[in-house]
């Protein structure tokens, strides 16, 4: 166990009544006074993996979430900068040495082939998930659950802050052949009203409240006018909630953007606010607190989630507590995610048969209010695979699992096992138990 416990203090919340934006980037670095406590050669290594792991924060996430008495092991430093372990060894050497030479064509290059070898759209995102309406491919949408639609808004791929877990890393780095977008909300109606089987939209991101309330409102305002009685949740995809509370707080548009959460649920639809705490530090925070207080006297509810992540909140008393904070505060608990099989998923990635260990040690700390919470999940290439525990079968030990969502709906709930491994992080790396050559859901 690392010392987790010696990095969760909470430090004194000091934000002004209605503070100014101000966003840090890769060239912003210098800009930040508290990294100048930082030994060099760790300010260092950060702008190296920086080249290739997009960094983003604001002031809020620097001068209010990090206790900087304790970077950078706190665990909103970790969650924000990138360290050198983020890397592999290799790809941290690759990138260093180029950085001496100091030619930005030749870090860009480098930079670019590194990203390519750490699956930047894992799970088929690109290749599988991608709509299509009269033979036109949507790239601004994904459609892999009969039921859910994903939307990304073009003015709302960027976040306040990139988490350095995240899995759309590809999203912020430039490339526009990783990226999704999409500004065209009267294709987005064409397809739901073609789609009948869809229930729930997911607008997402980045992060849609980057957005100033009139852009959102462009896109849910059509969604809302085309009257379809099959849609019957819209969901919001956000971190605004813990990077810049704010947003729906003291930004010149956050009544606008209350406002219009009320008009979703006065047009008869579900409003979820899918906000993502890694750590219950955050649910402490006056303003944070204030900011979800205002999101549910408009209707709406708060479902969160997080993956389980190494160095961060691989801790059963973290996620109990955070459990706990969440109900408190009236959210619901969602999902416990596992790292997804991208970027530095070595550096965060938690063993299976560990993640489910900490799963089951913090939901026997909760009341029946927070077990609303599933999990361990992978979202992987078929679906969302739940580790359900460890078991024994004529004397071989096995994982558990089952989907609890799938590409095909017959699969869902249908359990299945594989070979026990302890040291497996993601379903690519498990084999069918029982001598199984396949899972039944890599049947030809």
């Amino acid at each position: 166990m690392r010392n987790l416990r010696a990095t969760v203090s909470t430090p004194a919340f000091a934000a002004s009544s209605s503070p100014t934006y101000q966003p840090y980037t890769l060239r912003d670095l210098g800009r930040i006074p508290q990294l100048a406590r930082l030994p060099r050669h760790v300010r260092r290594e950060i702008e190296i993996v920086a080249q290739v792991l997009p960094f983003r924060a604001n002031n809020f996430v620097v001068e209010e979430l990090i206790d900087w008495r304790h970077a950078p092991d706190d665990p909103y430093f970790r969650l924000v900068f990138p360290v050198r372990e983020m890397l592999r060894p290799e790809h941290f050497a690759r990138m260093a040495g180029v950085m001496e030479r100091g030619q930005k064509e030749d870090i860009t290059a480098v930079a670019q082939a590194i990203r390519a070898e750490l699956n930047p759209h894992p799970a088929g995102q690109m290749d599988r998930n991608v709509p299509v309406l009269d033979g036109q491919s949507l790239s601004g949408m994904q459609h892999k659950y009969p039921e859910t639609v994903l939307f990304f808004p073009t003015q709302g791929q960027t976040c306040h802050a990139y988490c350095s877990f995240c899995f759309r890393w590809a999203q912020f780095v430039g490339n526009t052949d990783l990226r999704f977008a999409g500004r065209e909300t009267t294709l987005l109606v064409e397809y739901l009203q073609t789609h009948p089987e869809v229930t729930d939209l997911l607008i997402t991101g980045g992060d849609p409240l980057v957005m100033k309330t009139r852009t959102l409102a462009s896109y849910i305002d059509a969604v809302l006018q085309a009257d379809l009685p099959h849609l019957t949740s819209i969901r919001i995809g956000t971190k605004a909630l813990t990077f810049w509370p704010h947003r729906f707080l003291t930004d010149p548009d956050a009544d606008d953007l209350l406002r219009l959460f009320e008009r979703v649920n006065q047009a008869g639809k579900h409003l979820a606010i899918m906000a993502h705490f890694n750590h219950y530090r955050a649910l402490a925070h006056p303003q944070i607190q204030e900011a979800i207080s205002r999101i549910r006297n408009t209707g709406a509810e708060i479902r969160t989630q997080s993956p389980l992540l190494a160095h961060i909140n691989d801790s059963p008393e973290i996620w109990a507590e955070m459990w706990r904070e969440q109900v408190k505060a009236g959210c619901i608990p969602y999902y416990m995610f596992l790292a997804r099989d991208t970027g530095a998923q070595h550096y965060f990635g938690v063993p299976l048969a560990r993640a489910w260990e900490i799963f089951q040690a913090a939901y026997q700390q909760v009341s029946g209010l927070a077990r609303t919470v599933r999990g361990p999940s992978m979202s992987t290439t078929p679906g969302k695979v739940q580790v359900m525990g460890v078991n024994e079968i004529d004397g071989e030990p096995v994982f558990t699992l089952q989907f609890l969502q799938a590409r095909n709906p017959d699969w869902v709930l249908r359990p299945f096992f594989a070979r026990y491994d302890p040291t497996a992080l993601w379903l690519d790396d498990l084999q069918p138990a029982q001598n199984e050559e396949r899972f039944f859901f890599d049947q030809p």
